[in-house]
């Protein structure tokens, strides 16, 4: 596994509820993959996982590949993000990656998805974030 800045961080509860876990990364390339958790709790009723705990999938995908490219320096806050569901998500593994499109100064542009273990697209994302100094971030 290579070493990113994630490695000196702790997760937060929201990434403890989705199952958050760092599969790979190419820090330098901005890209990430992660692996997340469909818990059945997350479901609607019709048995899918409901669209809003994708859509924090997405986002907590988006957010530390910006970290793990800037090598630790800078946290984000999603100014805006755009979703498109493709296909209903079952509870079970879900696979994420997401690419960091534009690093500027003050603003991130990120694109991710979401794929069920057999390859399934499940919905994609983009975000607008915010860049945050990490040292000027209260822990």
């Amino acid at each position: 596994m290579v070493k990113t800045a994630l490695d000196n961080f702790r997760r937060p509860p929201c990434a403890e509820l989705l199952g958050w876990q760092l599969l790979d990364a190419r820090p330098g390339d901005g890209w990430i993959k992660l692996g997340f958790e469909g818990k059945p709790e997350f479901c609607n009723p019709a048995g899918f996982i409901q669209g809003g705990m994708l859509s924090a999938m997405l986002d907590d995908t988006m957010g530390p590949a910006v970290l793990v490219m800037s090598e630790g320096r800078l946290y984000t806050t999603t100014i805006s993000m755009t979703v498109n569901f493709l296909s209903p998500a079952k509870p079970g593994p879900i696979i994420a990656e997401a690419t960091v499109t534009q690093l500027g100064k003050t603003i991130a542009f990120v694109a991710a998805k979401l794929m069920s273990e057999d390859g399934t697209v499940l919905a994609t994302a983009t975000a607008s974030e915010r860049l945050l100094e990490a040292t000027r971030v209260v822990r």
